[in-house]
């Protein structure tokens, strides 16, 4: 447990845009989300984009968002764009947040 009050529980797809592929964001997303205890997953996307589901207590998955925005050091992050994710990760199985490829 990480002390954090659970809060109401959300799913959030993210879209993160700029140079955030070659660089190491979607191991770094990985290690900050389990931080956090989310669940979800990151992958990359065609487009040079970065996907994030971020699913867990509304406060911690704001958090993430907030860092989404920063990035690892290597990234350039330009925009970071946010929609109700409209359920869960059918494929998650209560799994820890991963890296999807």
């Amino acid at each position: 447990m990480n002390g954090w009050d659970e809060g109401r529980r959300v799913s959030r797809l993210v879209t993160v845009t700029g140079v955030v592929q070659g660089v190491g964001y979607r191991y770094w997303a990985m290690s900050r989300a389990r931080e956090l205890a989310l669940s979800g997953y990151v992958r990359n996307m065609p487009d040079g984009s970065v996907e994030l589901l971020l699913q867990g207590p509304e406060q911690l998955v704001g958090r993430m968002i907030e860092l989404c925005g920063r990035g690892p050091d290597w990234a350039s992050v330009r925009s970071v764009e946010v929609r109700d994710s409209g359920g869960s990760d059918p494929a998650g199985d209560g799994r820890p947040f991963r890296v999807v490829t």
